[in-house]
């Protein structure tokens, strides 16, 4: 029995690879140059902010749940799984009008985020005592200083990923155990941002609700007729030229 079920199961494996594969592979400069370009844009314009504050900034206030948490070292990993977990929608990806408008569901969450930033500069109170002691959050904290606190735009990322996922699942042959484990994933990112205590509870609140309403109307019926149009329309310039 075990000679039988064995190749099987390998069988069966090597055939979901092929499948992760190919998906991982379908439009894949398309994918690497895009997402690059979003982060790169994000980037420049969330430090230039960072550094440059307008006007004084908004130290936001604690709340219970924020001093129950208290700082825990252990959550940092978590944290910074964030920049695996948000690729993995568009990586398996195989729909460019999908990749469109996951494109610019994204840009446009960090946009409302980065204007939000520009009008209300906000921080986080000092953690200084708390990790001092560790070299790692000083670094962090040397890249990625206190502002720029609400909305939590790891949060508002971690939230539109995590729906975009959701979504994506049963269409892949994943059942409910996946899509717990997404929605873990993703509730583990948001306790992370305050247990690492670069946010508090009302950013990742704010950035929740964000991430959540940037995800929703990106997956419109709407933002799909449009998307669709969009890619209908770039099929036919290219047959022009």
């Amino acid at each position: 029995m075990n000679s039988v079920v064995r190749p099987l199961a390998r069988r069966g494996i090597g055939a979901a690879a092929c499948r992760v594969g190919r998906r991982v592979l379908a439009y894949f400069w398309l994918k690497a140059i895009g997402t690059s370009a979003i982060m790169t844009v994000f980037f420049i314009a969330y430090f230039h902010l960072l550094r440059h504050p307008d006007g004084p900034v908004t130290v936001m206030p604690l709340t219970w749940i924020d001093r129950w948490i208290g700082f825990q070292p252990w959550a940092l990993p978590i944290y910074l799984s964030l920049w695996f977990y948000v690729c993995l929608p568009p990586t398996l990806m195989v729909s460019r009008a999908q990749l469109v408008r996951f494109g610019v569901g994204i840009s446009a969450v960090c946009l409302f985020g980065l204007g939000v930033f520009a009008l209300w500069p906000t921080q986080v109170p000092s953690m200084a005592a708390d990790y001092a002691r560790y070299a790692d959050f000083r670094l962090l904290r040397g890249v990625d200083a206190s502002g720029n606190a609400c909305p939590s735009l790891h949060v508002a990322s971690a939230v539109f990923a995590a729906l975009w996922l959701d979504r994506m699942l049963p269409r892949l042959g994943r059942g409910w155990p996946y899509r717990a484990l997404n929605a873990l994933w993703c509730a583990l990112i948001v306790y992370s941002t305050m247990a690492v205590k670069q946010h508090v509870l009302l950013d990742a609140l704010g950035g929740a609700a964000l991430g959540a309403s940037g995800a929703l109307l990106a997956q419109s019926r709407g933002a799909r007729r449009a998307g669709a149009w969009l890619h209908g329309a770039v099929r036919t310039a290219r047959g022009m030229v």
